[in-house]
């Protein structure tokens, strides 16, 4: 999935997804995805994710063409409406909105796209707190969802969506949620090629490169061993979310091929081709469902523009991911 516009306080501007997961860095750049096998990462606006072509210009009409998606409430004619843009630490809550057409209605039809009619992003400021939520729609437009976020700060809000009209484009919205309480930022997790969560095993391969299409290879292992069963997950073996330090510029990327497709394994391998316009710090969120249980693995990765800055660092604290059990709800 895609936008014209996508990726925020980018926890990995590269939304794959999640359960809950730690910190992102500080990039400025956005990062828009390759077009893998069976999948393409969405388009915001229906403008063209990869560079070249028609697409190639220079200035600030390129720079337009390949913004991050999420860093707009409103684009198209459609405009989030957040009808609970305050809520507590610890509390479980009702969370409410709506997308409106340029007319002000209520948007009642949607494309399924992965399973969804829409899919939630959640993500603190700070990266250190992320959910991946499939909200339910009432027959007037309004979605709610059930959640309860551990820590107080500044959150966003993604709506990634496509309206069932004709010439309808996938786009993904951005509204801001404030959670009330004692608030102490957290700080993001250093850079590194492996992640645990709940006795997996996430091992990262690849260099995600700015400018250029690069492969990125998820390998998913428990108690050492490769796992070979992946669930099928939302109609692929995992989701990538990738969200900018600084602005939480929003991308959600996904695999090559697909459950049933004849080639496409159940692990232990997740391919997604992906491409850094720019160097920056990301914050990348891999979901993957196993034995029933969707799973987020979570990743700080540094794009630079030397080979060194690129490469995801091996030292330092591992990125392990917040996890709970409210981090995927359908």
């Amino acid at each position: 999935m895609n936008t014209a516009g996508k990726i925020t306080a980018f926890a990995a501007g590269l939304a794959v997804s999640f359960g809950a997961a730690y910190g992102v860095g500080y990039a400025i750049d956005p990062v828009t995805s390759g077009e893998p096998a069976a999948h393409t990462a969405h388009r915001a606006g229906g403008a063209e994710g990869h560079q070249g072509g028609a697409d190639s210009r220079s200035g600030a009409a390129a720079e337009a063409a390949h913004a991050p998606g999420g860093l707009q409430i409103a684009e198209n004619g459609y405009r989030l409406a957040l009808r609970t843009p305050r809520i507590d630490a610890g509390e479980d809550t009702d969370l409410r909105f709506t997308v409106l057409d340029r007319k002000g209605r209520p948007v009642t039809a949607f494309r399924t796209e992965h399973g969804k009619e829409l899919h939630l992003i959640l993500s603190s400021r700070d990266l250190t707190t992320y959910r991946h939520l499939h909200p339910t729609r009432a027959a007037d437009g309004t979605w709610r969802t059930g959640v309860k976020l551990p820590r107080a700060g500044d959150y966003r809000l993604f709506a990634d969506f496509t309206p069932d009209v004709k010439g309808g484009e996938n786009l993904t919205l951005g509204a801001d949620l404030a959670v009330g309480g004692a608030y102490r930022p957290a700080e993001l997790p250093a850079p590194g090629r492996t992640a645990t969560v709940d006795g997996y095993t996430v091992t990262l391969d690849g260099i995600l490169r700015p400018g250029a299409e690069s492969e990125l290879t998820l390998k998913v292992a428990k108690d050492g061993r490769p796992v070979t069963d992946l669930d099928p997950y939302l109609e692929a073996y995992g989701h990538l979310v990738a969200l900018r330090g600084g602005d939480l510029g929003y991308l959600h990327v996904h695999p090559h091929g697909e459950p049933g497709d004849g080639s496409t394994r159940p692990g232990p391998d997740i391919s997604f081709t992906a491409t850094a316009p720019s160097a920056g710090t990301y914050r990348l969120f891999l979901d993957f469902q196993h034995e029933g249980t969707v799973r987020t693995a979570a990743f700080t990765v540094r794009v630079g523009g030397s080979a060194d800055d690129a490469k995801p660092a091996t030292g330092g604290k591992p990125a392990a991911p917040e996890h709970s059990d409210g981090g995927h709800r359908h």
